[in-house]
């Protein structure tokens, strides 16, 4: 079993910038210590013969077929906007 230090969580922490305190640390040495044993769980179970899995959903480019739909009427569109001009919106600059 991989043990965890409280050592190695505060550095963890500090990795992630974050701040905790010594009792903090205490308590997820603990957790951490936890969750790595449930995970070498793992190691114990016989895979002989099971195949690798890379995707759990045997999904590849899943496409539809385009289809038009007919757009927003430029003059109601329009009717909708602050300002127009040539039959453009008219929009702040942005880039001075």
């Amino acid at each position: 079993m991989a043990a965890i230090t409280k050592d190695q969580v505060k550095h963890v922490a500090n990795l992630a910038r974050l701040a905790i305190t010594e009792e903090e640390a205490e308590y997820y040495t603990g957790k951490l210590a936890t969750i790595i044993e449930f995970a070498e769980q793992l190691n114990e179970v016989d895979t002989a013969g099971v195949e690798p899995t890379t995707h759990p959903v045997p999904l590849v480019n899943v496409f539809r077929e385009d289809k038009p739909v007919k757009g927003l009427d430029r003059d109601l569109m329009l009717k909708n906007v602050p300002e127009h001009e040539d039959g453009m919106v008219k929009v702040p600059s942005i880039l001075g």
